[in-house]
């Protein structure tokens, strides 16, 4: 993807939000590796994707600024939103984000350790988006998968991690180290249909079976 041609992209689906561009620009103003946000694209992909499934429960691990919440949120009619976020410093931000939203009764923002909280969740998901510690994807998988019904979905982000799933590990390497670990058990994992899309860092789709 060329600088060129994801502009030219971006000219020719819809645009963000005025909201959005909001948070879009406070992001990169006020966060260390903003890159880390969704974005224009992504979050439009998300937004389309919760179009065509419709789901009613959604969680997501891995808040950041709360742009994916946001977008997951517009695409979902009604849809309760769980969202996770580790880091306790962005929680003003994120909140004050949620509130200025028309989503702001639907998207409950946990702060803490993610395999903790899902554990306290009673709920069924249709939508699990995984977008939080990469040496830990393979764990949240593992706890999210019991909680998304029969023909859910789950989605991980950077699975292709700036291409470095195809080049020598570093030694020491661990985000790395573990999305190799958790694309290859993904690729054998019976329980699940799956494919990976070329966007960005790579976006895996998981459907539970």
């Amino acid at each position: 993807m060329t600088e060129e041609l994801e502009d030219y992209i971006l000219s020719h689906i819809d645009k963000e939000t005025p909201h959005l561009e909001k948070l879009n620009r406070e992001t990169h103003l006020r966060l260390v590796n903003p890159r880390m946000m969704s974005g224009h694209l992504q979050g439009r992909i998300l937004k389309m994707l919760c179009r065509m499934i419709q789901p009613k429960m959604i969680l997501e691990l891995g808040t950041f600024s709360g742009y994916s919440a946001l977008c997951l949120a517009e695409g979902s009619d009604n849809a309760t939103i769980h969202t996770i976020e580790h880091n306790d410093e962005l929680e003003e931000m994120i909140q004050n984000f949620f509130s200025e939203s028309d989503y702001k009764n639907r998207i409950k923002l946990h702060i803490g350790d993610a395999l903790e909280i899902i554990q306290t969740l009673d709920e069924v998901f249709d939508l699990v988006f995984i977008d939080a510690d990469k040496r830990q994807y393979l764990e949240y998988y593992e706890a999210v998968l019991p909680k998304v019904r029969k023909g859910g979905f789950i989605f991980a982000d950077n699975t292709l991690w700036a291409g470095k799933v195809v080049q020598p590990l570093q030694q020491n390497d661990k985000q790395t180290e573990a999305i190799l670990k958790f694309n290859d058990f993904i690729a054998n994992d019976l329980r699940v249909e799956k494919v990976i899309l070329p966007l960005r860092d790579g976006l895996t789709i998981l459907m539970k079976k």
